[in-house]
């Protein structure tokens, strides 16, 4: 037989199989109802190659289910919860509060220079005398006139007591007796004069003496022994560092809870590791439309004198959340 008449053979045997398979009704019959025996078994597949064999486990294996993802606060439509409470950094310099420019209240040539440029100053403590011999001298002189004049007042004084005693009898005239009075007026005048000039000179002697007007640090020294001041001539520059001042910007979504009286906290290299405590004293009301930020000044007591005005300092304010700062907002209508 040849190939060709194999191969018509075989089609004819494959058509008639599945005409079979039909019936009459031209369905199928399902496989269950046809099986009425035992199940057949299971056939064995043919082996894999052996390159494809390594991956054959993992393209079979069952996937896990994936959990699906939490549904976000958006869709949800649950309200986003802030932390009880945060803390904004930022960045500022320390200031002075008090700077105070020094100049003698005379002109006159300096004598001694009591403290130098860096040194800690109380109020009232002297930082400089001017050359004060002449003026020792007019202090001298207005006392000798005062002298002088008490005098002259007390002499004058007897003589108008014995006229008003002659008055009474009319053994002196009353001219006289005018006299008298008029001379113990002008002698009284001249003590209160000599009074004034008394104390002129003593406190032109005083200030001679430059005294620091506040607690502080020299900022500056601008005078010399030997240099003659004049009267708008500054001679010292002092700060005032107890308490000292410490001004930053934060943005403005800041601007509904920072509140005057709340604690900040500063770090400065100086001193790592230390925390200086302060306060909220001023927070500003205008937002700068070039930065979007306002303006906040804290103010620290530094009685140790740790800190100086120019410092940098890192700051940090705890600041409530926007759900306690709408509830404060809230109970302050």
């Amino acid at each position: 037989m040849t190939r060709q008449a194999v191969s018509r053979f075989l089609i004819s045997v494959c058509l008639a199989a599945g005409l079979t398979a039909l019936g009459c009704g031209g369905h199928a019959e399902p496989a269950a109802a046809r099986s009425v025996g035992p199940p057949a078994a299971q056939t064995t597949e043919p082996p894999l190659p052996a390159d494809v064999a390594p991956v054959a486990g993992i393209a079979t294996a069952p996937q896990s289910p994936t959990p699906a993802a939490a549904p976000s606060a958006a869709a949800t439509g649950a309200p986003a919860v802030a932390g009880a409470s945060g803390a904004v950094a930022a960045t500022g310099e320390l200031v002075s509060p008090v700077r105070s420019e020094l100049a003698m209240r005379l002109p006159g040539r300096v004598g001694r220079v009591l403290v130098d440029e860096g040194a800690r100053v109380r109020k009232g403590q002297p930082l400089l005398t001017l050359e004060t011999e002449y003026l020792s001298l007019d202090l001298q002189r207005a006392s000798a006139d005062l002298a002088r004049a008490q005098a002259a007042a007390e002499d004058a004084e007897r003589d108008l007591n014995r006229k008003k005693e002659l008055i009474a009898k009319g053994s002196v005239a009353q001219a006289a007796y005018d006299r008298s009075a008029s001379a113990s007026a002008q002698a009284r005048a001249a003590v209160a004069s000599g009074v004034a000039a008394r104390d002129l000179a003593r406190q032109r002697l005083a200030d001679a003496v430059l005294r620091s007007p506040i607690d502080g640090v020299v900022a500056e020294r601008r005078t010399d022994v030997g240099q003659r001041l004049g009267d708008n001539t500054v001679a010292f520059v002092v700060a005032q560092t107890s308490p000292l001042k410490l001004r930053f910007k934060l943005p403005e979504r800041y601007l509904s809870t920072v509140r005057k009286g709340q604690e900040v906290r500063a770090v400065v290299d100086p001193y790592p590791g230390a925390v200086f405590r302060g306060r909220v004293t001023l927070v500003g009301g205008v937002v700068d439309p070039a930065t979007r930020s306002f303006n906040v000044e804290t103010e620290f007591d530094n009685r140790d004198g740790r800190l100086t005005p120019g410092l940098f300092a890192r700051v940090e304010v705890d600041l409530p959340s926007a759900t306690e700062a709408g509830a404060r907002a809230g109970g302050g209508r």
